[in-house]
């Protein structure tokens, strides 16, 4: 078994092969599946996980509720919508797609999830982005410090998917266990785990790819 300083050598490599851009650059799995059915949707990854080192960036958390929650979201979240705002989104749709392209994770009051549902399902669920539900009441605020470290590692039907695990500034040490904790997730999901992989690269946004030592991360 490869050693983790492998591993450390191989997240050096792709952030020194990267020269330096004028915006902070994320850091990226490219994960490549084999003899996986991608036409039946059970057997497609579609996970959310949280990254033990975080994001390396602010992601936008958005609340919709009721005052009460309205209330406790104020200082956690990055946005807060009431009930009366749904009509307006339903109305504007052009106009909601805009916002929540920039909105990575929605929370709702359970009380409103149908509603949300049938207004703006249509805009939420292709984007992966229908809310999470929480009782009437509760405090999202950890939840949504939860959310703010979390990836979405989505096939759909490709045998390539994307996962961001950190940006460019983040130590290797703290990408590493990201990575690593990443790719366990995934390979837990596999119906035979690594014999389903067939390779994975590492890669800046705009950097060239490094194929990774499967052996590093087992």
């Amino acid at each position: 078994m490869a050693s983790k300083k492998e591993l450390l050598a191989q997240i050096e490599e792709v952030k020194k092969a990267s020269p330096e851009r004028k915006f902070l650059e994320s850091i990226e799995l490219a994960i490549n599946i084999k003899e996986v059915d991608l036409t039946n949707p059970k057997s497609r990854i579609n996970e959310e996980i949280s990254l033990p080192k975080g994001r390396g960036k602010e992601l936008k958390v958005a609340v919709i509720g009721t005052e009460e929650m309205k209330s406790k979201a104020k200082n956690s979240a990055d946005y807060v919508y009431g009930p009366e705002d749904l009509s307006k989104f339903a109305e504007d749709k052009k106009g909601f797609k805009k916002l929540a392209n920039k909105i990575d994770f929605f929370i709702a009051e359970s009380t409103l999830m149908a509603n949300i549902g049938k207004t703006l399902g249509q805009v939420l669920g292709p984007r992966g982005k229908i809310p999470r539900p929480l009782p009437p009441g509760q405090d999202p605020s950890p939840l949504i410090a939860n959310l703010k470290r979390t990836v979405r590692a989505r096939s759909r039907d490709r045998r390539t998917f994307h996962v961001p695990i950190g940006t460019k500034q983040m130590s290797s040490e703290d990408l590493a266990e990201n990575l690593t904790t990443v790719i366990k997730r995934i390979v837990g999901k596999l119906e035979k785990g690594y014999g389903n992989i067939d390779s994975v690269y590492l890669k800046t946004t705009m950097g060239q790819a490094v194929k990774l030592n499967l052996e590093v991360i087992e």
